[in-house]
């Protein structure tokens, strides 16, 4: 090989290199973590007042419990139902799809055709450009995997870092729910907070 082949091969793997260099990294922006409905407070305290047992109170608290559900709907050994769902849209700033494989095609029918002879400059543009294609190609490739590493590492990371958020309906549920416990308790003789 002489001394110019050798600079050309060598300006073509620099050119190469400066081309692989190019590729932007991807923002990593981490999604909000997930919506839980926070569990209403269903907590009724009661003391005996006529003597009673704590198996008496513990059967009283069961039926009373069941008496209120059958009252007012609302069951706190149920799940609660999903909470309203935020609108989000993630966008993800940069070049379109296929733009890395067509700027490394560009950038390497260029960069063939200058290092090659002028008489073959032709064939030089037409390997450069599939040479820039490939190279384009392998990092657009690479960007889109590591935005799904990154989409996959914030969605389990936000897995167990819920927001809570309180259901209006859900608490006026629970509310009618603690007032039915209190009367059933307090007719069977017990004092109520």
């Amino acid at each position: 090989m002489t001394t110019s082949g050798s600079a050309k091969w060598v300006t073509v793997l620099a050119a190469t290199g400066l081309l692989a260099a190019c590729a932007t990294q991807v923002p990593q922006y981490p999604l909000p973590p997930p919506l839980r409905t926070a569990p209403p407070d269903t907590t009724v305290y009661a003391a005996p007042n006529r003597g009673q047992t704590p198996e008496q109170l513990d059967r009283d608290r069961y039926d009373c419990a069941q008496w209120a559900t059958q009252q007012t709907g609302f069951d706190p050994s149920r799940p609660l139902p999903p909470p309203p769902q935020r609108s989000s849209r993630v966008v993800v700033a940069g070049p379109a799809p296929g733009s890395g494989v067509a700027l490394g095609a560009a950038s390497g029918a260029i960069i063939g055709a200058a290092v090659s002879n002028p008489w073959n400059s032709a064939p030089g543009a037409l390997i450069g450009m599939a040479a820039g294609a490939i190279v384009g190609g392998a990092v657009e490739n690479s960007q889109r995997q590591q935005a799904q590493q990154i989409a996959a590492q914030s969605s389990a990371a936000n897995a167990g870092n819920a927001q809570y958020v309180r259901d209006p309906a859900v608490e006026a549920q629970a509310a009618n729910y603690r007032r039915a416990m209190s009367a059933c308790l307090d007719a069977r003789g017990y004092s109520v907070r």
